[in-house]
């Protein structure tokens, strides 16, 4: 149990084989901070496509992979620099780790995460920054073996500004980071909401994937890539109308009406992804994941939550 929480955080991930020696590792319930893994199995060794967010998690994800193939990791990939998907690099030893140009800077400049009172206090344990030693650009190619793994950039701002997938062509397998999230609201704080629709339909739908690992919620097939479209021209169309109207993306939030996406988990993250609709729609480049102020975006989710710290169970 945390003791910040009394919630219960021991809800260990459920291991999915996918297709030949590739494996899913789902993390209920898909809230803040608690991700979606995966690896690649071969006869030589094991890629592991992300991290988690504290050193329990890292170590039951490390221990799963264990129980599978008595081989070392030799690849540790990072979908993007957000701290839930890369906190506990350090704990896999002796790997090459590979992500975007991008994600290398924003990682360091991230550091290790720490309880900052915007969410509910988590025990992280010991946690050393670890950072990227492999980047690239555009597409970077992976074998496991036989079996191609195509690293695959967004092309521009999207979640973030660094979103890399992992395509596997013969088993039509995406592990799409946190370019889709299933179940639960996505989060484009840190990217481009216009980005991001412009991604999910010209880069992943193209794609035509039978399968995807979304970076948060179950595993899901290709119609979950029009679910989250769904809720992005919802936040654009919402965000439109609230600039016409001079409102602030705390008090346009608060009078929006949810409807379907209620239900989706951390619903106050509409707050932040107004703020970044209204940088996104202002911008003389509105694609471009430009600067905002953050941290008053984050405080203004924490104002829509009533004043509480936003709920993580990590």
């Amino acid at each position: 149990m945390s003791a910040s929480t009394g919630l219960d955080t021991s809800a260990p991930g459920r291991l999915e084989e996918i297709a030949d020696g590739v494996f899913a590792y789902v993390q209920p319930d898909g809230t803040w901070m608690i991700n979606n893994t995966g690896f690649l199995v071969a006869r030589d060794g094991v890629t592991a496509i992300d991290a988690c967010s504290t050193e329990r998690r890292t170590r039951a994800f490390l221990d799963t992979i264990a129980s599978v193939a008595r081989l070392p990791v030799r690849t540790l990939v990072n979908t993007h620099h957000h701290p839930d998907h890369t906190a506990g690099n350090g704990l896999f030893t002796g790997v090459a780790i590979v992500a975007h140009h991008n994600a290398r800077e924003e990682m360091r400049a991230f550091g290790v995460p720490s309880n900052t009172g915007i969410w509910t206090d988590v025990d992280y344990g010991d946690l050393t920054l670890a950072l990227p030693t492999v980047t690239f650009a555009d597409q970077l190619t992976l074998w496991a073996g036989d079996l191609r793994c195509e690293l695959l950039f967004a092309g521009q701002p999207a979640h973030t500004t660094n979103d890399i997938v992992a395509w596997i062509p013969e088993h039509s397998v995406l592990f799409a980071g946190d370019l889709v999230f299933n179940g639960g609201t996505p989060f484009l704080l840190s990217g481009s909401v216009l980005g991001a629709i412009h991604v999910l339909e010209n880069f992943l739908k193209p794609l035509g994937a039978r399968t995807i690992v979304p970076g948060h919620g179950p595993v899901a097939g290709p119609g979950v890539i029009d679910e989250v479209l769904g809720y992005l021209c919802f936040v654009r169309d919402a965000a439109e109308q609230a600039l016409g109207a001079g409102l602030s993306p705390l008090d346009a939030a608060r009078g929006i009406d949810l409807g379907r996406y209620a239900q989706w988990s951390d619903p106050e993250r509409i707050v932040g992804n107004l703020h970044r609709a209204y940088a996104d729609l202002s911008g003389t480049e509105p694609q471009r994941g430009g600067p905002l102020d953050a941290a008053a975006a984050l405080a203004d989710m924490v104002a829509y939550n009533g004043g509480r710290p936003l709920r993580c169970r990590a």
